[in-house]
């Protein structure tokens, strides 16, 4: 039995990327998470997808 890869879905749901942004970037980061308690990679992957699907809205 074959499983369809939903469209908003990869096979594989996470991979990794290295990027390289600015230090007071970081902190701010870095300080929110502190602040909710989320880790650093949670909080990048929701300021990611929200200003994705806000600027996806836009261009439709």
């Amino acid at each position: 039995m074959t499983e369809k890869v939903v469209q908003d879905q990869c096979e594989d749901p996470t991979q990794e990327v290295t990027l390289q942004i600015p230090c007071r970037l970081v902190r701010r980061i870095e300080n929110y998470s502190q602040q909710t308690g989320a880790d650093i990679a949670q909080v990048v992957i929701e300021a990611l997808d929200g200003f994705l699907r806000a600027n996806t809205k836009k261009d439709r």
